[in-house]
C-alpha cells in the first residue's frame, strides 16, 4: 500500500518504519524544517551536539523507544542524575527513600506515610481504578494534608493550573509508577536521533517531505492529500493517511468528518508550554541537581532544568544550558509574551535559587509549543479518541491516545507500532 504519515515527530517515523517493515510504501509529510516534533532540537554555533527546545530523557524503563535506538545502532548514554524540590528559598534533594526519609520539612509520621502511598503508586500496576478519583481529593487522604500541601499540591496547581481539581488519580499514578532513578539519553540529542531514523527511512525508499504544510485531506472513495511545498500546491493519492497532528489541528484539514465526532474531539483539553533555554557562562545549581521542581504557590516557573548537569558541558562549547519551563493555556497573555518579558517575569525567582545568574548569560532563546500537556480528568478513558476515523481510509495517532501513560517519546513510539499494525 502507498500510505502517506503526516507528522515526523517520533509516532511518525516508529510508523514509518513498522509499515517499511511490512513492505508498504511510506511519505512522510512535515511542516518544520527538521523531524523530532516536541523533542525537536537546534544548535548554536560552537555546539557539537543540539538541545532540544523543550526539555527531554528517557527512562531507563523506555522499553519502546530504546528498543528502537537498538534496532538501528544508535547510541544511548544513561546516567543517575539528582532531582530536588525548591522549597522555602532553598533546594532538597527528594528522589531516594534515604533522601526522603532525611527531609528536614515533615515529621517521621508524615514521611512514612508519604512513603507508602508512594510505594503504593509505584508498585501497583492496576491503573484502572484509579480513574474514577482525583489526585487533589485523594491525596491528601493517602499521604497526608501537610506532605500535600507542601510538597505536591504548588507541583500540581504550577503545572495544572485553573485545571488541577479536574485531574484523574492515574495521571499521578503515572508520573510514580514509570519513574526510575537513573535516566537515558540519545547520543548528540533528539534531534541527531531523528534525524538518524529519518535516514533509515529514506535508505528502504521512503520520501520525507520537510517544510511543507497540510491544507486538507480528502477522502471520496480515493483518498487525497492536499498541501503546500516551496509556495506550490499539491495534491497526491493515498491507499492510507496516518496523521499525527494534535487534535485540534486535525480537524482543521478534515472538513469531511462529521459533527458529533468533531465535538468529541473538541472537548478534549490541553495546555501549551513555554521553555525558555538560558545559555550560562557558570553552573545554575551548583549542588549538581539535574530538575528542580518548584513548590512555592503561584510560582511564576513550574520547573528549572539544568540539561548539563545530566549531558556533559563540553558538548556544547562548555556552556552551561538551563531550561525553564512552564504548562500555559495557548491564548493566555504570558504565552503570548516576548523571551525579554518572561526573563523579566521569572527573574525573581531565579534570583532567589541563584544571585546574581544575569551577569553569567551568554544568550537565551524561548521556544513555545501551542499544545503539550493533555488534561487527564476523571474516567479519561472513555473520552479517548479511536485510532480509527470516520474516514475510512485515515487513522489518527497522538499524544492525547497514549493514556494512561503520560506524554513522552516513548509512548510516541509505542503509538507508532499501534497504529501500523492497523495497516496490513
Amino acid at each position: 500500500m502507498k500510505v502517506a504519515i503526516i507528522g515526523a515527530g517520533f509516532t511518525g517515523l516508529s510508523a514509518a518504519l513498522a509499515l517499511q517493515k511490512k513492505g508498504h510504501t511510506v511519505t512522510l509529510f512535515e511542516k518544520d524544517p527538521h523531524p523530532g516534533g516536541l523533542a525537536v532540537g537546534y544548535k548554536v554555533k560552537g555546539w557539537d551536539w543540539s538541545l532540544e527546545k523543550h526539555y527531554h530523557h528517557w527512562f531507563t524503563n523506555d522499553s519502546f523507544i530504546l528498543d528502537l535506538a537498538k534496532e538501528t545502532s544508535y547510541e544511548v548514554i544513561r546516567k543517575r542524575p539528582k532531582t530536588s524540590v525548591y522549597l522555602d528559598g532553598k533546594s532538597y534533594q527528594l528522589d531516594s527513600p534515604y533522601a526522603i526519609m532525611t527531609f528536614p520539612k515533615l515529621a517521621l509520621i508524615d514521611k512514612l506515610r508519604m512513603s507508602a502511598t508512594l510505594a503504593f503508586l509505584r508498585f501497583n500496576p492496576f491503573w484502572k481504578p484509579l480513574e474514577k478519583f482525583k489526585a487533589t481529593s485523594v491525596l491528601p487522604k493517602m499521604m497526608g494534608q501537610k506532605a500535600f500541601s507542601l510538597l505536591w499540591e504548588p507541583q500540581l496547581r504550577n503545572k495544572m493550573g485553573k485545571y488541577t481539581d479536574e485531574i484523574s488519580l492515574v495521571w499521578f499514578w503515572t508520573r510514580v509508577y514509570k519513574r526510575t532513578p537513573s535516566l537515558a539519553y540519545p547520543s548528540r540529542g533528539f534531534l541527531d536521533f531523528a534525524q538518524h531514523l529519518t535516514t533509515c527511512i529514506k535508505k528502504q525508499n521512503g520520501v520525507v517531505n520537510f517544510e511543507t504544510e497540510i491544507t486538507e485531506i480528502n477522502d471520496n472513495g480515493k483518498t487525497t492529500i492536499s498541501y503546500l511545498k516551496n509556495n506550490e500546491k499539491y495534491t497526491e493519492s493515498f491507499d492510507k493517511v496516518i496523521v499525527t497532528l494534535p487534535s485540534f489541528l486535525f480537524l482543521k484539514i478534515t472538513p469531511q468528518l462529521p459533527e458529533d465526532y468533531k465535538e468529541k474531539l473538541i472537548k478534549l483539553k490541553g495546555l501549551g508550554a513555554t521553555n525558555m533555554v538560558l545559555r550560562l557562562s557558570q553552573q545554575f545549581l551548583s549542588d549538581g541537581t539535574y530538575w528542580l521542581s518548584i513548590c512555592e504557590e503561584n510560582s511564576p516557573v513550574m520547573v528549572v532544568v539544568e540539561h548539563t548537569n545530566l549531558m556533559d558541558k563540553k558538548n556544547y562549547n562548555n556552556e552551561h544550558l538551563i531550561y525553564v519551563g512552564n504548562y500555559l493555556e495557548s491564548d493566555s497573555d504570558e504565552f503570548a509574551m516576548t523571551k525579554e518579558e518572561l526573563l523579566e517575569r521569572y527573574s525573581p525567582l531565579l534570583e532567589k535559587i541563584h544571585p546574581g545568574f544575569k551577569d553569567t548569560i551568554l544568550g537565551y532563546d524561548i521556544f513555545k509549543a501551542p499544545f503539550a500537556q493533555p488534561i487527564v480528568p476523571m474516567n479519561y478513558s472513555k473520552m479517548i479518541p479511536p485510532l480509527k476515523t470516520p474516514l475510512p481510509n485515515v487513522l489518527l495517532a497522538n499524544i492525547e491516545q497514549v493514556y494512561p501513560w503520560d506524554r513522552g517519546t516513548n509512548y510516541a513510539v509505542e503509538l507508532g507500532h499501534k497504529v501500523s499494525q492497523l495497516i496490513p
